[in-house]
């Protein structure tokens, strides 16, 4: 494309690629804490209901002094679903007949029972504070805690569409800083909230900025790039994504408490507001929107800081815009969304795709969002997680070269549903052994970790597949409120087809 030719003028990957990938190093390695800080902000801890016997100084002098903690937890909570105390329920009054040896489980009814009226008692063994201890999201109103992860996916479907259209109007650069200092601004007065909803009102706009950040981070490094490089490119950042899985785990394990863990990953982004201000803006958003001289600036840093001083001579306002005539031309053509549906191929590979995303999108965040169901360790799982999602995208490239995109998508997409299923159906209880597996939560450990890994590929694999399938005035369309509005090249450097659309001419 023209465009290209103009990055190759200006040095095409130098110095200023390198200090670009580290700075969007900052807020990249960061997303991933704020997408899944619930899996330890909002962990669910042990607990019991509150009762006198067992938390109650006054009520324990009363109590004979050959009666230890374990018998005061017999005859004060009934016994719950694993032989364990019941979370939610408890004796209305003491059950001393069940500290009779000659006794039963059966010597209590449920008329005996009545749910937590006094607060509950949590364990602080693992967490010191969680939201879900703070303000009791377990029991009745344990439902309260996915709707408020519901409204952060809502946050980013929201963002998604919103910001991609608005960093086409204003630009990439201002739209990233300005979701950098959303992010910190919101994040922080999470710490400082003492209502559930309020933090999940904040928890929308964090979620609204991060998506954002997300889109306009890729789309400044794909404007930026040469064509034989942006596969590398994306590829690093996918990986710098999977770092920012395996620090998060870290960050957790060394931060027990929720409000010092969201003021960790929350605070450097008032930095990173501050760092990103020296990015130049894409030059070639600043050309199709009308701004040669701005884009032409741009292009001049830029061949500065690659040391092609030369590149300020002979690129003039009269090269940039021969260069870009055609490029600016079909960038003002209008195409519909209709035009997908209109080509029998275009419409079955739409539907296709979609079915793709959509049950590739719901099976991560459904896997990922739930450690406290797949191991004793989440702390081990969310670092397990994050390294295996980096060797998955490193080796992406090569399984793409060796087996094809629909070979690859096909076969780790299968691999992916089937390691979450054999985790499903792995017991839970672990009371239940068998001679091959005394351990099952280490079972469901691996399965789930395969599982990740297969998702990290599925991620990869599809970004490059899903813009290759299109031609480039669709791929325009397709692109506007997720990613690029100006189409680049495919990130492998295929050419694309610029004639009539039909089912014969696809590429």
């Amino acid at each position: 494309m023209a465009f290209a030719e103009l990055l190759d003028r200006a040095g095409g990957v130098g110095l200023f690629q390198a200090l670009q990938v580290f700075t969007l190093f900052l807020p990249s390695v960061l997303v991933p804490s704020h997408m899944l800080i619930e899996n330890f902000s909002a962990a669910v801890p042990s607990h019991r209901c509150w009762v006198p016997l067992l938390d109650n100084s006054t009520a324990q002098a009363g109590v004979p002094g050959a009666l230890g903690p374990k018998d005061l937890l017999t005859v004060s909570i009934p016994p719950g679903p694993n032989h364990e105390p019941h979370r939610c329920l408890r004796f209305r009054q003491p059950q001393w007949q069940l500290l009779d040896p000659n006794g039963t489980a059966t010597n209590w009814s449920e008329a005996a029972t009545e749910p937590c009226v006094d607060g509950w008692v949590y364990d602080r063994s693992t967490f010191t504070s969680t939201f879900v201890s703070e303000w009791d999201l377990v029991c009745d109103h344990k439902g309260l805690k996915p709707i408020g992860q519901s409204l952060y996916m809502t946050g980013l479907l929201i963002g998604s569409f919103c910001w991609g259209l608005l960093s086409n109007r204003f630009g990439r650069k201002w739209i990233l800083n300005l979701c950098c200092l959303q992010v910190a601004l919101a994040n922080i007065g999470m710490i400082f909230v003492s209502h559930f909803f309020i933090y999940c009102g904040l928890r929308v706009l964090g979620a609204f900025a991060i998506s954002g950040i997300i889109l306009t981070s890729g789309m400044l490094l794909v404007e930026w790039t040469t064509t034989r490089r942006r596969a590398v490119t994306m590829t690093i950042l996918g990986c710098i994504y999977s770092l920012g899985q395996m620090a998060l785990g870290a960050l957790a394990f060394t931060l027990r408490d929720w409000r010092a863990l969201q003021l960790a990953v929350s605070t450097p982004f008032f930095a990173i507001f501050l760092i990103c201000w020296w990015l130049p803006e894409s030059a070639r958003w600043l050309i199709i929107t009308g701004k040669p001289e701005q884009g032409l600036q741009e292009l001049h840093k830029v061949a500065k800081i690659n040391g092609h001083k030369e590149a300020t001579k002979s690129l003039t306002i009269e090269v940039l815009m021969t260069s870009m005539e055609e490029e600016m031309a079909s960038a003002k053509g209008h195409r519909s969304v209709l035009e997908l549906f209109l080509v029998p191929m275009l419409r079955w590979r739409t539907c296709i795709m979609s079915l793709v995303c959509f049950s590739q999108v719901t099976s991560y965040y459904g896997l990922v969002l739930d450690l406290q169901n797949l191991g004793n360790d989440i702390f081990l799982l969310q670092l397990l997680f994050g390294g295996v999602d980096l060797l998955a995208r490193s080796i992406t490239a090569f399984l793409l070269s060796f087996l094809g995109r629909r070979t690859t998508l096909a076969s780790f997409q299968a691999m992916s549903g089937l390691s979450i299923l054999v985790n499903k159906l792995v017991p839970q209880d672990p009371t239940v052994t068998l001679f091959l597996c005394p351990d099952w939560q280490t079972l469901r450990m691996v399965f789930a970790v395969l599982g990740k890994g297969c998702f990290g590929v599925v991620f990869s694999c599809v970004s490059v597949y899903k813009s290759e399938l299109y031609p480039t005035a669709l791929r325009l369309i397709l692109s506007r409120g997720s990613q690029n509005s100006i189409p680049p090249e495919s990130p492998l450097g295929r050419p694309w087809c610029h004639g009539a659309l039909s089912d014969q001419k696809l590429f």
